[in-house]
């Protein structure tokens, strides 16, 4: 069933449906926890050096939006994970062999 063209990581993740499967759903969660309240952080760390100007940059503001943006990268590649593990468990069942 693997084709040449998919990487070692796919070929993997389509012979080992239950590994997928949690590796899946712990992606899933990570997700979830890194991009809880994302946004909200975001927004205020704007704020805080909009009203603070080189000040707010010098007293931690750009450290931790450098952080935020650490996070938001993170969640990324999380949410990549779980599309790959989607897609290789989806490509499983849709080609199921009796």
């Amino acid at each position: 069933m693997p084709h040449d063209d998919h990487t070692r990581l796919y070929r993997w993740l389509l012979a080992h449906r239950p590994a997928c499967f949690l590796l899946m759903t712990l992606a899933f969660l990570l997700f979830g926890v890194l991009s809880l309240d994302l946004v909200k952080f975001v927004s205020a760390n704007a704020g805080f050096l909009w009203a603070n100007g080189w000040m707010g940059l010098m007293d931690g503001g750009f450290r931790q939006l450098l952080e935020l943006l650490a996070t938001a990268l993170l969640a990324i590649a999380a949410y990549l994970l779980f599309k790959l593990c989607e897609h290789a468990l989806v490509h499983r069942l849709a080609h199921l062999r009796r």
